[in-house]
């Protein structure tokens, strides 16, 4: 039997948030008193932007904002982790509750608002880890950084994170910070992406090597847009793409006594729409930089879609919530090869 199952509905007693830290405080612990989840998949490895990746499946950012868990984490048998969003500052987020479930639709939604202990603290925290995996940092802008002056937020991030991280994930599509999403305009987005990649250069000679940049990107976008941020990022030479973010979307859980909460929609509601996003990057893309697909994988199969829809890599979140671990492993071997 799945072990999961038999904890859920405890977790599931508790308000959404609380459990989410209580799994977290969990996660944290096992590595020190010796569990490790164990697999019998054998893992395939795939090289994607430049690194070694020992399997395609990957933690998305948002379960572990701060870094707390990273070796507990670790021992799920992802072939990576994201950590973040993290911002320069610290900040509390939005107000609570901001954190819901809809179980009958697999789904979560969440105005959480970049709730984080800032990059020094993130990075004090990486630094001590045991896990020797591909870990990315997702950065983000703090909430009263005016849209203007948004760069400088990214680059304190990337300085601070480039030599900890594996890749860096430039997070421009939560919709729970406000005008965040407006970085994705043409304009916006070529300054953004102009200044990052030449502090990016700056750090690779600083360092002696050279940490991937990525881009995380929304679901809430018209075929203008995606024409225009595949453009930008191929121009810029950024080295990844994720695709994507939480929708603002109902469509789906209309019928949720939920649905008017304010937020981001995950989980299987979003799995069509961001695999439609896919397609269309990758077309756009054509090959020159991958895609690391998230959004609605509930299974093994539907991560299999993901890479049949053009992605190389997959990120797993609100799944984990409803399956567990044993959805990390179901998806390994639907990935494999």
């Amino acid at each position: 039997m799945n072990p999961y199952a038999l904890i859920r509905p405890f977790l599931f007693a508790l308000d959404a948030e609380r459990a989410h830290e209580l799994t977290l405080s969990l996660l944290a612990k096992s590595d020190s008193l010796g569990f490790r989840y164990s697999t019998l998949v054998n893992s395939k490895p795939a090289e994607v932007m430049g690194l070694q990746f020992p399997n395609r499946v990957g933690l998305a950012a948002g379960l572990d904002k701060n870094g707390i868990a990273v070796d507990g984490l670790g021992g799920l048998g992802f072939g990576f982790l994201e950590v973040g969003t993290v911002t320069p500052r610290p900040q509390p987020g939005n107000p609570k509750p901001r954190l819901f479930r809809l179980p009958q639709h697999e789904a979560i939604i969440n105005r959480m608002g970049f709730n984080n202990g800032g990059i020094d603290a993130l990075c004090s925290r990486l630094a001590h880890v045991r896990y020797q995996g591909i870990l990315g940092i997702n950065i983000g802008k703090n909430f009263d950084t005016p849209i203007e002056q948004a760069v400088d937020d990214y680059l304190i991030c990337l300085d601070k994170a480039y030599r900890l991280a594996s890749y860096v994930t430039v997070n421009i599509s939560s919709p729970n910070t406000k005008n965040l999403r407006q970085l994705q305009g043409a304009s916006e987005l070529d300054a953004l992406l102009g200044a990052l990649k030449a502090r990016q250069t700056e750090l690779a000679d600083q360092h002696g090597r050279y940490v991937p940049l990525a881009l995380k990107i929304a679901p809430d976008l018209d075929a203008n847009q995606i024409v225009n941020i595949a453009d930008a990022l191929r121009r810029h030479r950024i080295d990844a793409v994720i695709a994507t973010n939480t929708t603002l979307s109902r469509e789906g859980v209309e019928t949720s006594p939920l649905a008017a909460e304010a937020g981001g929609l995950s989980g299987s509601p979003l799995f069509e729409k961001s695999t439609a996003i896919i397609r269309s990057l990758a077309q756009a893309l054509a090959g020159e930089l991958p895609i690391i697909a998230a959004g609605g994988i509930t299974s093994g199969r539907r991560a299999r879609a993901k890479l049949e829809a053009g992605a190389m890599l997959v990120q797993l979140y609100s799944g984990l919530i409803y399956r567990g671990p044993q959805l990390v492993t179901e998806c390994v071997e639907a990935t494999n090869g």
